[in-house]
């Protein structure tokens, strides 16, 4: 079952004496978070009304009711969410979190190879760290001729591994 509410971000600190605080941004960019007038916090249970602006790597944060340094510094260590519904993904675009958890399938055999652990950013090309069930770390790039689909209700993604991508036995 998917989440409806995703880890963005967490308030590390403040910044100034009128309740902006700083937030680490677990998304993309800091430029992510500006998109949202409303965060959550207590996964979902409590909302925020936000503005926010990037600055160099982290976001800053203002909130409806937080208008001193004293009422922002509360609220650090707290983690943000989204609402997913309030994300339109482009075709082909996933949440990280999503797929971390699902089971590694070849998809023209069913054999299940392990468990996405982490999903790495190359720049090129993203990279699914799979964990087999011996424990042994696996690396698969997620291109076309790799990838099939995903079942998120399923909790699997379907992959057609190329020769050596697994430990050849032959």
């Amino acid at each position: 079952m998917l989440k409806q509410y995703l880890e963005v971000g967490k308030i590390v600190g403040t910044h100034g004496v009128r309740g902006e605080m700083r937030v680490e941004c677990w998304a993309n960019s800091p430029d992510f978070l500006k998109k949202f007038k409303q965060l959550w916090l207590d996964d979902g249970k409590t909302s925020l009304d936000v503005t926010c602006r990037p600055h160099k790597n982290i976001a800053l944060m203002t909130a409806k009711g937080v208008s001193s340094i004293e009422e922002a510094d509360k609220l650090r260590g707290k983690v943000l969410y989204i609402n997913r519904d309030d994300v339109k993904l482009s075709e082909g675009e996933h949440f990280v979190q999503d797929i971390i958890g699902l089971s590694v399938t070849d998809a023209d055999t069913g054999t299940v190879y392990g468990t996405v652990k982490d999903v790495l950013k190359t720049g090129s090309n993203d990279v699914y760290e799979m964990k087999a069930p011996d424990g042994k770390l696996y690396y698969i790039p997620v291109i076309p001729d790799i990838l099939d689909r995903f079942d998120f209700e399923g909790g699997a993604v379907y992959i057609h591994p190329m020769k050596g991508l697994f430990d050849d036995e032959d």
